[in-house]
């Protein structure tokens, strides 16, 4: 707590005098990747579904990212951490707390022990033995939404948004609320797994297949989740733009 009170009271200092300060980012990461790709699109917002406590919004500023960015999480623990975390970034916004998918009302949502794996679906042994920190603990009631009903009003006035999908198996339910969104998307990054690792989630081949449809070119692919006792690569983050 008080390391990052010092961090932020050293940044808001050097703000003051016109100085931004940033995390090192090394070159050939794959933030820096993703950052370059940013550029190289123009990408001028990004929308954050499945934020969590803010890790990926703090690598694109630690990388100089400096357009608005949009948050949605539906955990009331990571949501309130996310509001923390945004407190001194105007350009990040972080919108009331609720899940994205493919329909309007409230649902049920899997609270993971590690909080990064909570989803709307179950989870399978494939994952929980890949990762036993991720075993579910518990559950809770969220609003759900959709991506053309939540997402859209804040890109009216954008050029080229990208959508971040981060929904653990529920990414299909996601860009099935998002039709009226995805023609003015510019670029999205979700990821794609491998194997079957929640409970009726669709994999990288068929997501891929609907996206190249939408007119999204697959542009990279960074392993996201290994399983550390087999080695084998269990999902990516597939990073698709439309040309």
């Amino acid at each position: 707590m008080i390391l990052n009170l010092l961090k932020q009271t050293i940044r808001k200092t050097f703000n003051t005098v016109g100085i931004e300060v940033h995390r090192f980012v090394p070159e050939n990461s794959s933030s820096a990747r993703l950052l370059s790709a940013l550029r190289k699109f123009e990408i001028d917002v990004v929308v954050d579904i499945g934020a969590n406590n803010g890790q990926f919004a703090k690598e694109l500023r630690a990388g100089g990212f400096k357009h608005q960015i949009i948050s949605f999480e539906p955990l009331t623990s990571a949501h309130a951490k996310l509001i923390e975390a945004s407190k001194y970034d105007p350009d990040w916004e972080i919108h009331s707390r609720c899940a994205i998918g493919d329909q309007i009302g409230e649902i049920e949502i899997n609270i993971a022990s590690n909080s990064v794996s909570s989803s709307i679906l179950p989870m399978l042994s494939e994952h929980s033995n890949a990762a036993p920190q991720s075993i579910y603990l518990g559950s809770e009631k969220v609003e759900i939404t959709t991506v053309d009903k939540a997402v859209l009003p804040y890109l009216l006035e954008k050029n080229a948004p990208l959508l971040k999908i981060d929904t653990q198996g529920y990414e299909w339910h996601v860009l099935n609320g998002a039709t009226l969104t995805l023609p003015k998307v510019k670029g999205i990054l979700m990821e794609l797994s491998l194997v079957p690792l929640y409970e009726g989630q669709h994999l990288w081949l068929e997501c891929i297949a609907r996206l190249n449809a939408e007119g999204f070119t697959l542009w990279s692919l960074e392993p996201a989740f290994i399983d550390p006792l087999t080695g084998r690569t269990l999902q990516w983050d597939g990073l698709f733009f439309r040309q």
